[in-house]
């Protein structure tokens, strides 16, 4: 077997020699066989039965040794009896015309490019193509034969995995235990207050979900937590969180299979503030800038930190769809698990762009509310006074998990995970369609890879950002699809707690699991006098409203037309 391994690919570079010698004379050399590098013409099969076997590897060393010398001695030489290639070639498909070999007496190259050979090569590959047209001489082709294990090897039957969720880890403007969040949210407790981090006086707008207090302390290394950015803190801590919630705990760990457990945790925006730092030191001199600059400000070193720190071998890394990043994240980990290649998967998004640079670029835009007299007042989704989104930061984290292997562990479950889509406006980078259509598409497609029935929806946790145009546009795609539904309730965590970016979905759909858990909807804030269209009815109003969630979806929208909805409902045991 470690034979036949070795041999395909060892065969392909001697057949690549081979070729690229036969067609540059200068290169013949001397104590190379005639019969094997300066004939034009085909040996036959008798003749090359009668061939010598080349075991002095002088001959193919081109005067210096080179690799083959390296390898006389080893267990592979008697792989090397012989340039002419084995019957396998002259089976296989004739090479193509978009390859170019280049040579040298020492080293040869194979590139998969459009170029042209070079000169020497045309008779070669003349001869390759006229084989090819007339199919009465047998031709070669470069290519590793796969082995017939990777063939014959069954793929997992899948379509009996469901996915649960079994942890809940969130750091927010109004908490960092889920239940402590969550509780807030029914309460109507904002997260919304003015800016503190840095002086804000030359900015319009001086208000933010900003996290006031927070410590990474028994969650991450202390010296990590120095040089980390605070979007991978908020990261590393909200993961920790989830699996301590799902009650893996260290005696867990040790029966997991860490191949079958994974990370994807996106950021919008990465380590915005570590970059800042970065530029500002380079100002003065490179020899200043903090040599974590590049990988912390990258947005997939949270989740890859995360998994080397949990020893995690499973699918591991970042999305980054703008303020859609989460959904997307928290899609494609369920996707591992129902195709079989996870068990566990931690998911969500991460985010802490409250700096200036952050706060000046959402200026720029015209994005941010204004409303700084009074910040608790100014995320108000769907009411016409709206004038903005009011910028926030954290961390959501969710644990999700194959049922059975779920069940094994006795772990608690929240809710099941149905599934969801994706997606795009192709319209505009800020803007979403006026008519809906991208969003109504999603909706649409998540019922349906979901499985679910429109009128079995009766929650919504809107992306609602508090913009004016954003506002409305979901709100009749959300009609369009749900309209007959008199029992559908929707809200807008946005309201209470800002939008936390790339973190918003992972939030919200914490939120929306604690609401099914629950049975109790947190109101829609500072909602007093609804736009024109918009039916007060469906909205849940300024109080919490108790809810018997049958199915519940959670939408989330980015920059660039990236639209996302993913569906959650109560686990029953079927």
């Amino acid at each position: 077997m470690v034979a036949s391994a070795v041999a395909s690919p060892l065969c392909t570079w001697l057949v690549a020699a081979y070729i690229s010698v036969s067609g540059e004379k200068t290169n013949h050399r001397p104590n190379a066989s005639p019969a094997l590098f300066s004939s034009s013409k085909r040996l036959s099969r008798s003749a090359r039965r009668k061939l010598p076997a080349v075991t002095d590897c002088k001959n193919f060393s081109g005067g210096g040794g080179g690799l083959m010398s390296s390898l006389c001695g080893s267990s592979i030489t008697n792989l090397m009896t012989s340039l002419e290639p084995c019957e396998e070639y002259y089976k296989s498909k004739p090479l193509s015309s978009s390859f170019s070999i280049l040579g040298s007496e020492n080293s040869f190259f194979i590139f998969g490019l459009k170029n042209s050979p070079p000169s020497s090569m045309n008779r070669t590959q003349k001869r390759i193509d006229r084989t090819s047209q007339t199919g009465k001489r047998k031709t070669m082709a470069i290519a590793i034969q796969p082995s017939k294990e990777a063939t014959t090897k069954k793929k997992p039957i899948t379509k009996n995995r469901r996915v649960v969720v079994t942890g809940l880890g969130v750091v927010s403007p109004v908490g960092d235990v889920a239940d402590v969040f969550y509780e807030n949210l029914l309460e109507g407790v904002s997260g919304i207050s003015e800016i503190e981090a840095f002086n804000c006086d030359q900015f319009p707008t001086k208000i933010a979900g900003e996290i006031k207090s927070f410590s990474a302390d028994g969650w991450v290394a202390p010296k990590l937590s120095k040089r980390a950015d605070k979007f991978m803190l908020y990261l590393l801590t909200a993961g920790k969180k989830a699996l301590e919630d799902g009650g893996v705990t260290k005696d867990v760990m040790k029966d997991l299979d860490v191949t079958k457990c994974g990370v994807i945790i996106g950021s919008a925006l990465g380590g915005m503030k570590i970059f800042q730092d970065g530029i500002e030191a380079l100002m003065v001199s490179y020899r200043k800038m903090n040599p974590f600059c590049v990988p912390f400000a990258t947005t997939n070193m949270g989740s890859a930190i995360l998994a080397m720190d949990l020893g995690w071998m499973g699918p591991n890394y970042s999305i980054s769809t703008a303020c859609a990043t989460s959904n997307f994240c928290i899609l494609n980990a369920a996707n591992h698990i129902t195709r079989g290649e996870s068990d566990m998967m931690l998911c969500g998004g991460s985010d802490s762009a409250i700096i200036p640079i952050g706060l000046g670029g959402f200026v720029a835009c015209n994005s941010l509310s204004q409303r700084n007299s009074d910040p608790k007042r100014a995320s108000r989704p769907w009411d016409v006074s709206r004038d903005g989104f009011v910028m926030g930061e954290g961390a959501g984290v969710l644990l999700l998990e194959e049922l059975e292997h779920a069940k094994a562990r006795g772990a608690k479950i929240y809710a099941e995970f149905l599934g969801g889509s994706f997606t795009s406006d192709a319209y505009h980078m800020t803007e979403s369609r006026p008519d809906g259509t991208g969003i109504a598409l999603c909706i649409e497609k998540a019922l349906t890879q979901s499985g679910v029935a429109r009128e079995d929806v009766n929650y919504i946790n809107a992306h609602a950002t508090s913009t004016p145009s954003g506002d409305l546009h979901e709100y009749e795609a959300i009609m369009r699809s749900f309209g007959d539904n008199s029992e559908l309730k929707i809200n807008s965590t946005k309201s209470i707690i800002g939008h936390l970016l790339g973190a918003a979905g992972a939030v919200e759909a914490i939120a929306t699991v604690k609401a099914i858990q629950t049975g109790w909807l947190h109101p829609n804030m500072n909602l007093e006098n609804p736009d024109v269209g918009v039916d007060k009815n469906v909205l849940v109003g300024a109080k919490k409203e108790q809810c018997n969630i049958k199915v519940a979806l959670s939408n989330s929208f980015g920059f660039g037309g990236h639209n996302s909805s993913i569906v959650f409902a109560p686990y029953k045991d079927q």
